[in-house]
Parts: C-alpha cells; structure tokens; sequence
C-alpha cells in the first residue's frame, strides 16, 4: 500500500491569516469579554433550578449554557452592526471590527446568521413552546440596538431579551410558564435595567454628544438613587418569588450576599466616574452567582 505522504502543513503566512480573523471574530462576538454571557447565564440557570426543583439533566443544562453563548455571541454582532457609524464616536467602543473596518458588514451578519442557526438547532430539541420563546427572544434582541434612538428607556428592552431564557427553561422543563417564572422575569428585569444603567454611565457623555439616549441620561443626577431603588426592588422580588417555591436559608443567604454586592456597587459610582461606574457593572457577575448559588445549595439541601 502506498502511503499519501503529501500532507504538507499550512504555510505560516495562512496560519498567520486565520488566527488574525479567528482574533476578529473573538472581538466582535465579544467571547474574550464574558461578562454579558454570565449576567445572561446566571438568571437563566436560576430558573432552570427552580423549574426543575433542582438538577435539570444534562441535556437541559447543555442546550441552555450553549445557548446562552450562542445567542449574546449574536446580539454582539447585531448590536455593532446597528450602532456602527455612531460607536467610532464613543471612547469605549473606538476599537470594534466593525468601526476599523477590519470585518465587513455582510460578512459579520452572514456570522450571526450562522451562530443563530446553531442556537435554533439546540433550542429544536426541547418542545414546541420553547422554540416559539426563542423566536420571540431573538426578535426582541435584533430590535433592541435602535431603541436608543427613539426610547430613554433602551435598558428595559434589553432586560425583556435578557429574561426570555427564565420563562425558556419553565417551558423546557415543564411546557407551561408557572407564575414565579414571572416573578424571576420582573426581577431580573429590574436588575438589568440596574446594571445596564451603570454601563450607560460609562458612556452618558459620548451619548449626549450624539444623541443618542438612555435611563442614565433619563435619571440625570437621579441616577444612584434609581439605581438603589432598581437594586432594592430586585431582591424585593426575589423574596416574593421564594414564598412560592418553598426557597428558604440558603436561597436567603444568596440574596444578603447579592444586597451586599449591591451596597459595594453603590460606593463605586459615588462620583460618577467611568472606569469606577464599569467595575461596577461588572461586580453584578457575582450577583447572578451568588442567587444561582442559594437556588443550588439550597436544592442540593432538601
């Protein structure tokens, strides 16, 4: 037998290549910067252990940690293809492929076209409902980057995107939305608005500049306040979410531990200034993993 010994490797200068566009696909899905997948991840999986009263099973667990990967990898390349002529102006987000120039558009929609596609064909194991969901939630992630054109209130549309895999994981788990999951939905949407309302504050100077607007410019001086209030307001409903499903000590300690987090992050923004405002933002990854971490301890428990 003759062996095929005509295997040559890649030249350097094509493995240089890929590895400058796999570089360009990590930044403009933002896979190199997690935090949106976790503060999507966490509420999610929260109420999947809810739904399911505890460990959902590996497939459940697989297809929404994927999907959650899948789906903000795609609302990144949709948010910068709406917000590509204005995100040159904005500080933070001079460096985008899209504003270098260093992907084209069509090539970054054909992209999330294919991660949506890979997305739908997990959700396509669940049921019927589920999907439906995911349709909705895509709809509502695809129109939420020109909201601030026309709403102060962009955030609120971000945080409906963001609940849709709480009511997703009731319907997977059970196919029907019991009423907590609405209560998870109110609370993680308030959160979100909190958060969100952090971020903008990195930005509130450029967005002023450029028109654009958001709940940072909407509470002006406000802004810690109604933040307090949106924090305050989500452990509220939390507790309210516990009475129903029987969560006690742990799930409790998960939110004490959230409402201290909370406290931290209202030092931090005590004088409005960016970087402190994005440390801020980014501490709420801890909130989302110390409320999953009371549901998981507490079901590990009973």
């Amino acid at each position: 037998m003759i062996k095929n010994t005509d295997r040559r490797p890649l030249p350097a200068d094509t493995m240089a290549h890929l590895r400058s566009r796999l570089a360009i696909y990590v930044a403009l899905t933002r896979l190199n910067r997690p935090i949106g997948i976790f503060l999507l991840l966490w509420p999610t999986l929260t109420g999947l252990w809810i739904a399911a009263g505890g460990w959902p099973g590996w497939h459940l667990l697989l297809v929404f940690t994927l999907g959650t990967v899948l789906t903000r990898s795609a609302g990144c390349i949709l948010n910068d293809l709406a917000d590509r002529h204005f995100d040159g102006h904005v500080k933070r987000t001079v460096d985008r492929p899209l504003v270098t120039g260093k992907i084209d558009p069509l090539e970054a929609l054909f992209l999330a076209a294919g991660i949506l596609f890979m997305a739908l064909l997990l959700v396509l194991t669940t049921n019927l409902f589920t999907v439906g969901l995911a349709a909705a939630a895509a709809a509502i992630t695809a129109i939420y980057p020109f909201m601030k054109r026309h709403t102060y209130v962009p955030q609120a549309i971000l945080g409906l995107a963001f609940s849709m895999g709480i009511l997703m994981a009731f319907t997977a788990v059970t196919g029907e939305i019991a009423s907590v999951a609405w209560l998870l939905l109110i609370a993680n949407l308030l959160w979100v608005v909190a958060y969100d309302t952090e971020y903008a504050m990195v930005d509130r100077d450029d967005d002023l500049k450029l028109g654009l607007k958001s709940t940072a410019i909407l509470f002006a001086d406000l802004d810690r306040l109604m933040i307090g209030i949106l924090q305050g307001s989500t452990l509220l409903t939390l507790y309210l979410a516990s009475r129903s499903t029987g969560l006690e000590i742990a799930w409790y300690l998960g939110l004490a531990g959230a409402a201290g987090l909370f406290g931290y992050q209202q030092w931090l923004i005590r004088e409005r200034q960016r970087d402190a405002c994005f440390r801020a933002f980014l501490n709420n990854h801890w909130v989302g993993l110390s409320i999953f971490a009371g549901a998981i301890v507490h079901y590990a428990l009973i």
